[in-house]
């Protein structure tokens, strides 16, 4: 096993869909603006692929950042033959507007840690 992640060619990531939502009283006063992305991750690899965790890196446009990230991928470990995909919906909550990307790592059936990157996109609040 390889000591450092690496990109896997025909690992992809991409955003679907990104929906704004004003959260209104059911998210905090700070951060009412909540931005629901859908997100598919397609194995065009020639290796099965198990997903393990992700990390969200969130730069706001005062300069200040978020990163997220943790274990499973909204509480799974997807596991992707070739021609597979893992397709999955969850939400960013913030006050300002932001730019979000992400990545996604595993290990593939060889145990060599693998990731793929998401590319950045935008959490623009809709003028009112």
């Amino acid at each position: 096993m390889s000591c450092c992640s690496r990109e896997l060619p025909g690992l992809s990531a991409r955003l679907d869909k990104l929906v704004y939502h004003h959260g209104g009283a059911s998210l905090p006063a700070d951060k009412p603006h909540a931005f629901v992305y859908f997100i598919t991750i397609t194995n065009g690899s020639d290796r099965t692929v198990t997903l393990l965790g992700r990390k969200w890196v969130v730069l706001h446009e005062d300069g200040t950042r978020l990163v997220v990230e943790g274990d499973k991928i909204v509480g799974e470990t997807p596991r992707l033959a070739p021609g597979e995909q893992f397709s999955y919906n969850s939400y960013h909550v913030t006050g300002l507007d932001a730019v979000a990307h992400g990545s996604f790592h595993g290990m593939d059936d060889h145990g060599e840690k693998v990731h793929v990157l998401l590319a950045p996109f935008a959490l623009r609040i809709p003028a009112e």
